[in-house]
């Protein structure tokens, strides 16, 4: 952890014109350099009113507000100016700022020195970036339950649990010749058991949590021609992907991202699936394969002109038969009596036509919901909370498959489970890890 001693200043609300901007400082000198600009005398927690003066220069007229450490965000002096949202005004302030020494933030700088101040833990502080992030009410919601503590509160649990279980560790190291209740050892093999299962929970629900938070990614693949960038156009309801007859438009993954429901998702558009000499078509349609082995649900579109089941397939797929309106009578009775498997969906469809749309939106829907709304304890939400978590749970194993042998070997994988949730929360060994963190944030935060 670094000692902070300057004083950084950012723009704490939107960038561009605005009504109002924030300007908001943090340090030793947040109270003096705002004491530069008014000779208003301003009172911990209370919005004053005050013209900003520099030098005999009307800067703007005000609103300032002091929090007084360790009442603030960052655990320091704070002070917040509330100013006209014009450039000049601001471009104005960061001269004068600048000249009275303060210093301009880093990205996540605030965040990062209210974890440093005990304010938040790390992964709390990771909810503040999801948050001014989110895009979709599921984001919003998730990233607000981890900034209120819920994934902080279900790692405490777990890591009490790990020191109380070293504490019962260290009474049978330390009284070996001890008549010991043969209970103990069961009952701290019990507890290590109990823990690994909790963490083998959580590892695989953490998939959920990163689903939310980055997006649910849905696939549509199928043969040239029929009618993936019109049903990928149909779904966004935009002319998002270009469309034609001519065989291999597509070439590359084309990406978007919409909302269905309060989640975030991220639609792909993919290169026609055929067997092609064409190497840049081919590359397209290796893309495409590729992209849908990372795929949360794949969708088929298949022409019910000519239809032909993929055969790479595989169950909880959506089968999408388009052109329906064009199908011969014997195409559509085949389509209609097509059973794929149990867990497939099969939809008769004309996207030209906006024919049974409906229903496949309110499967995809359907789908989404019940994959992500599943009400356990919090999920983890980033590939660091999973490899920590994993540590934990890889530790935990090893120290229940010694059957306590050597107790002092299991103690010692019980406490590297435990650095490992002090590593979640910041505590420990984290230099390294902070400065990638922080730098995703924006400015100000």
């Amino acid at each position: 952890m670094f000692h902070v001693k300057h004083t950084i200043f950012a723009l704490a609300s939107a960038q561009g014109r605005a009504g109002v901007s924030i300007i908001r400082l943090s340090g030793p000198q947040a109270l003096w350099a705002a004491q530069q600009l008014t000779d208003k005398n301003l009172t911990p927690r209370v919005a004053t009113y005050a013209p900003l003066t520099y030098q005999n220069e009307l800067i703007d007229e005000a609103v300032i507000i002091w929090f007084k450490a360790p009442h603030s965000f960052t655990g320091e002096d704070c002070v917040e100016l509330h100013v006209h949202g014009s450039k000049a005004i601001l471009d104005r302030l960061y001269i004068i700022l600048l000249e009275l020494g303060l210093k301009l933030a880093m990205p996540g700088e605030f965040s990062r020195r209210a974890l440093e101040h005990g304010k938040l833990d790390l992964t709390q502080a990771e909810a503040i970036a999801d948050l001014v992030d989110a895009e979709s009410e599921a984001q919003r919601r998730q990233a607000l339950t981890q900034l209120g503590g819920g994934l902080k509160a279900q790692y405490t649990s777990w890591r009490s649990d790990l020191i109380d279980l070293l504490a019962r560790l260290e009474v049978y190291i330390d009284f070996p010749d001890e008549d010991l209740p043969t209970e103990l050892a069961d009952s701290i093999l019990d507890r290590i058991r109990s823990l690994e299962h909790a963490l083998d929970v959580a590892i695989a629900d953490s998939h959920r949590g990163c689903q939310i938070r980055e997006g649910y990614r849905i696939v549509i693949l199928g043969e040239p021609n029929a009618g993936k960038s019109s049903l990928f156009n149909a779904l966004l309801k935009a002319e998002a992907a270009i469309v034609t007859p001519i065989a291999g438009t597509t070439r590359d993954i084309i990406e978007a991202q919409l909302r269905i429901g309060p989640y975030s998702v991220l639609l792909y558009d993919t290169a026609g699936l055929r067997e092609t000499d064409e190497a840049i078509e081919a590359e397209g349609i290796r893309r495409a394969r590729a992209k849908a082995e990372e795929a949360d649900l794949r969708i088929w579109v298949i022409d019910s002109t000519g239809p032909a089941l993929p055969e790479d397939f595989r169950d909880g797929d959506l089968m999408v038969f388009n052109k329906i309106d064009e199908a011969q009578d014997s195409e559509r009775q085949a389509v209609a009596a097509l059973r794929v498997s149990r867990e497939t969906s099969v939809f008769a469809v004309s996207v030209s036509m906006a024919t049974g749309m409906t229903d496949l939106v309110a499967t995809i829907e359907h789908i989404i919901s019940e994959q992500l709304s599943a009400q356990t304890f919090p999920a983890a939400t980033r590939q660091r909370h999973i490899e920590r978590l994993t540590e934990a749970r890889d530790q935990l194993a090893i120290a229940r498959r010694s059957d306590l042998a050597v107790p002092e070997l299991t103690a010692e994988n019980v406490r590297s489970a435990v650095n490992s949730f002090d590593q979640l929360f910041g505590r420990y060994d984290v230099e390294g890890v902070l400065d990638v963190i922080f730098s995703s944030f924006c400015i100000g935060k």
